[in-house]
């Protein structure tokens, strides 16, 4: 199953958040800059997320973001149901499927896609981010980079 590219960047800016020491703060724009995606999108995900109870904004000079839960609190299953608009597998209506009365094809992907929530829910961001160490390494060597970029 694919995911949106919105729902990538949620995932990834939380296991980011996660390899943080607990309750650091680092700003949208870090965030966005480390993944190469424009401040404006990361926004709308950071936001989302913060509504969904996940990410703590601070707003001010010294603000940021930063986890709300502990790591192992945050089912990965229920962070891509928050997060994804569609979850049906296929779009019937758009253009219009003449196959829509006898079609097997749409129930099929709708079963594939509960198969594939349910075991994503068997994750926790812990889970994910269990390597920490590797991470912290790859991110490391992002920093620089995005540092250039600036």
């Amino acid at each position: 199953m694919k995911l949106t590219t919105y729902t990538d960047f949620g995932l990834r800016t939380m296991m980011y958040l996660a390899t943080l020491p607990k309750g650091e703060l680092t700003s949208v724009a870090h965030v966005s800059n480390l993944y190469d995606v424009s401040r404006n999108h990361m926004v709308k995900v950071v936001n989302q997320l913060a509504r969904e109870g996940y990410i703590h904004a601070v707003r001010g000079k010294n603000g940021g973001i930063r986890l709300a839960r502990e790591p192992e609190e945050i089912n990965i299953g229920k962070v891509i149901r928050s997060l994804e608009h569609n979850l049906k597998g296929i779009d019937c209506g758009s253009p219009a499927c003449y196959l829509v009365p006898a079609c097997r094809l749409k129930d099929a992907l709708q079963l594939a896609m509960e198969a594939f929530l349910r075991v994503m829910e068997s994750y926790t961001l812990a889970d994910l981010v269990g390597n920490r160490e590797e991470l912290m390494v790859i991110f490391n060597q992002l920093e620089p980079e995005q540092r250039s970029r600036a």
